[in-house]
């Protein structure tokens, strides 16, 4: 008995360094790290100006700053290729809207690239109305003077776009598309470069998101003449929206997202999107949002699922409107 007894201390260090040794190695708190947030554009523009503000909100939540990296390019596909050639761990995630996420397939400029698959949607967090603006140098004082222009000049009338890949150049196109009009669209690197020439006089118009229009029209860079949605924006109570103008047909309202790459694993898809709702919730956040008149999707169109199943409606939906009005980019 003795024997047995003076054996057992020793036969439990064993197992216990067996088990020690063997164990799997404990779970690398996320983040430990900085999270960087890519934006396929340039500074300056809509992409930008949100999330800025998401990466001051998600940071809080956090306890890590979330950098913003701008990789502009291409219309978006350089910042786009970054993101989903980065490694799936979270600590290289991207801001993106409906151009860069979604209809980004149906213009096909990346074909290898397939919004569907090769991205790990984690939320939408905002969905902003788009507004047609031209020069403050320009004598056009409303939308049906300047669709009497681009009618009679065709492509003497210049639109500065983000890029032949985004919203503002899917925007333009496709209002053009339904007045059966010709235009020139000229793509920058950004929203920001094309309001600098658009405030120069450089080119006439540009149609971008409130984010960006807001604060031009109100400084006096650009004039807005019309707005997407159902209504007009209390920031912009003179500006009519494109059904009161007399183009009820063009109404785009782009969501913004933000999506890691495929194979992030679901434990930091959560961790993110509860820092994403954890930034919606702060008061700061959500009054800059409403300044711009960004609306926060409501929580049922919130969160990956709900974000994966609009990729894929949009995708589908711009597969056709590209399709059959030819919005292809030159």
């Amino acid at each position: 008995m003795m024997r047995r007894a003076g054996l057992r201390p020793a036969l439990l260090l064993g197992i216990a360094f067996f088990l020690t040794a063997h164990a799997p190695a404990r779970a690398e708190e996320f983040p430990s790290r900085p999270v960087t947030l890519i934006v396929p554009s340039a500074p300056g523009g809509t992409l930008d100006a949100l999330a800025r503000l998401m990466a001051q909100g998600m940071a809080t939540d956090l306890g890590r700053n979330v950098v913003v990296e701008n990789v502009s390019g291409a219309g978006s596909v350089v910042g786009t290729q970054r993101l989903v050639r980065s490694e799936a761990d979270g600590y290289t995630i991207g801001f993106g809207n409906m151009g860069s996420m979604a209809a980004a397939a149906a213009l096909g400029t990346d074909p290898s690239f397939d919004p569907r698959r090769d991205l790990a949607p984690i939320s939408l967090v905002a969905n902003v109305p788009m507004v047609l603006a031209v020069s403050p140098t320009s004598t056009v004082r409303d939308l049906g003077g300047l669709v009497g222009r681009i009618r009679s000049r065709g492509e003497e009338v210049t639109f500065g776009t983000p890029g032949t890949n985004t919203t503002g150049h899917l925007a333009p196109a496709y209002l053009l598309s339904i007045l059966g009009a010709k235009a020139m669209l000229v793509p920058y690197r950004g929203a920001g470069p094309a309001m600098s020439d658009l405030a120069a006089g450089t080119v006439e118009a540009v149609i971008d998101q409130t984010v960006t229009m807001i604060p031009a029209h109100l400084g006096g860079t650009a004039r807005a003449l019309a707005v997407t949605g159902t209504a007009r924006i209390p920031q912009l109570p003179d500006v009519p929206t494109f059904a009161e103008a007399g183009v009820p047909a063009f109404d785009m309202v782009i969501w913004n997202a933000i999506a890691g790459p495929r194979g992030l694993p679901e434990a930091r898809v959560e961790r993110l999107r509860v820092a994403i709702e954890a930034a919606l919730a702060n008061p700061a956040v959500a009054e800059r949002l409403a300044g711009l008149a960004a609306q926060v999707p409501p929580p049922a169109e919130r969160g990956p699922a709900a974000m994966r199943a609009r990729i894929a409606a949009d995708v589908e939906h711009w597969t056709k409107v590209v399709g059959q009005a030819g919005l292809a980019p030159r």
